[in-house]
């Protein structure tokens, strides 16, 4: 499996309206991604990927 690196795509905005709508307190989760923001990214986890094969499932989705 290979890493091909790419950037994690921003949460819909629909997607983060409804999260907000469904816990209208909050959560541990929605703070976190809120505050935080991304965390990890591919470049982090490249080097234990080899660099031929059949691509991977990013490390941040599999999260």
């Amino acid at each position: 499996m290979s890493l091909h690196i790419n950037q994690v795509p921003p949460v819909p905005e629909e997607t983060a309206r409804i999260a907000h709508a469904a816990f209208p307190k909050g959560g541990s989760l929605l703070t976190l991604r809120d505050e935080l923001g991304t965390i990890f990214s591919d470049e982090q986890f490249a080097h234990l990927y080899p660099t031929r094969g059949q691509p991977a499932e990013a490390p941040w989705r599999l999260a």
